[in-house]
C-alpha cells in the first residue's frame, strides 16, 4: 500500500488526490448576492449535511489554488450572510458546470448558465427554478481554515426553508433517488448519477464560454434542446462565423436524419424553457410551418451535440435564426 505524506505533494496534486479519494460528493449550487443586490451563482462539491437539529449544512469555497484569491461567493457572504443551496440533477449538470467558470465579479451566472432565478421568501438571494430541492439558508459562521492557496472556508449555514418539487417524491412522501436523479462529484472529470452510475463532464474552458445568454432567443427557449444542450453550447468560446453557419446548413441537407425524431439526450425537455413558461414569460408564436422547420433544425442540432459536434450544432442553429429574419 502506498503511503503519502500530504506536505510532499503540491497543492494541485494533493487536491486532485483527495477529490478522487473522498467521493462521491454532493453538489451545492449556491446563490449569493452582494450589498448592491448583484447575484452570483456557483457550484461547490466540498459540501454536506452536518446536523438535523438545528438543520445545518456546510460548504467550503476554498481560496484559489493558483494565487490564493477568494471566490465571489465568499466575498458576497461576508457582505450578506445569506444564500440559497440548490440540489443538482443530471438534467442541469452542464449548466451547473458552466456556472463554475470564473466570470468577472458582477457577472450574473444565472444569465450565463441559462438557469432561472425565482424569488426566495426569507433570504435575499434567489433560488434556482430548475432544481427540485432549494434551501434558503442563513450563515451562522464562516470559519477560515488557512490563509494560503487551496485553504478552505467553512460556511456553516442554518436551513430556514426547504422547497421540494413533488415530482421527485415517492408514494411515502420521501425523496426518490431515481426520480431526483442527483449528480455528485468524484475526481477529475468524473461524476456519479443516482439513477444510472458514472459519467464525465469536461471542465469548462479556461477561456470563458460565451454563456447561454449569448445564444439566440429561439435557442434559449427551445422546446427541443435540453438544459444540458444549452450548457454545452454556452461553453463554446465564440459564436460561429457566417461561413461556418452556411457550411452547417449544407451539412444538414445531407444528414440522414436518423435519431432526430425524439430526444436523443435522455434528459427532460428544456428546463429553462419550462421554467420561463411557469413564470409567465411568453414566447413568440411563429406559424405552424416555421415551428416544424425550427423543430427539425433543433433536433438535428441536438443529435450533433450528442455526437460531440457542439460547434457545428451552434452554427446550424445560428443559420436557422438568420433565415428567420
Amino acid at each position: 500500500m502506498r503511503i503519502i505524506e500530504p506536505r510532499q505533494l503540491s497543492i494541485p496534486q494533493l487536491q486532485g488526490l483527495l477529490q478522487g479519494a473522498i467521493a462521491p460528493r454532493p453538489i451545492a449550487f449556491v446563490a449569493t448576492c452582494d450589498r448592491q443586490g448583484v447575484v452570483n451563482l456557483s457550484p461547490f462539491s466540498f459540501y454536506n449535511l452536518f446536523s438535523a437539529h438545528p438543520p445545518v449544512l456546510i460548504f467550503s469555497p476554498a481560496l484559489r489554488a493558483r494565487d490564493g484569491s477568494s471566490k465571489h461567493t465568499l466575498q458576497n457572504l461576508l457582505e450578506v450572510p445569506e444564500c440559497t443551496v440548490n440540489g443538482v440533477t443530471h438534467a442541469m449538470v452542464q449548466q451547473t458546470s458552466l456556472a463554475s467558470s470564473e466570470y468577472p465579479r458582477g457577472v450574473n451566472e444565472f444569465l450565463k448558465s441559462g438557469c432561472s432565478p425565482i424569488p426566495s421568501i426569507q433570504v435575499s438571494p434567489p433560488r434556482v427554478a430548475e432544481s427540485p430541492v432549494q434551501m434558503e439558508c442563513r450563515v451562522i459562521e464562516i470559519k477560515a481554515l488557512g490563509q494560503g492557496p487551496g485553504a478552505g472556508n467553512l460556511v456553516i449555514c442554518e436551513i430556514m426553508l426547504i422547497h421540494i418539487n413533488e415530482v421527485i417524491l415517492n408514494e411515502q412522501g420521501a425523496i426518490d433517488p431515481y426520480k431526483s436523479d442527483w449528480v455528485a462529484r468524484l475526481g477529475g472529470d468524473w461524476y456519479a448519477r443516482s439513477s444510472h452510475g458514472l459519467f464525465t463532464v469536461p471542465k469548462p474552458l479556461t477561456t470563458l464560454g460565451i454563456g447561454v445568454d449569448a445564444l439566440p432567443h429561439s435557442v434559449q427557449r427551445s422546446t427541443v434542446l435540453t438544459g444540458n444542450d444549452l450548457g454545452l453550447l454556452g461553453n463554446l468560446e465564440k459564436l460561429p462565423a457566417p461561413e461556418d453557419c452556411r457550411t452547417a446548413r449544407l451539412q444538414m441537407a445531407s444528414d440522414d436524419m436518423t435519431g432526430v425524431d425524439a430526444n436523443v439526450t435522455g434528459d427532460d425537455a428544456n428546463m429553462t424553457g419550462d421554467a420561463l413558461r411557469e413564470l409567465g414569460i411568453d414566447q413568440k408564436a411563429p406559424g405552424e410551418q416555421q415551428i416544424q422547420e425550427q423543430e427539425r433544425v433543433h433536433r438535428v442540432a441536438q443529435k450533433w451535440i450528442a455526437m460531440g459536434k457542439v460547434r457545428e450544432a451552434l452554427a446550424l442553429l445560428m443559420a436557422e435564426e438568420a433565415s428567420d429574419h
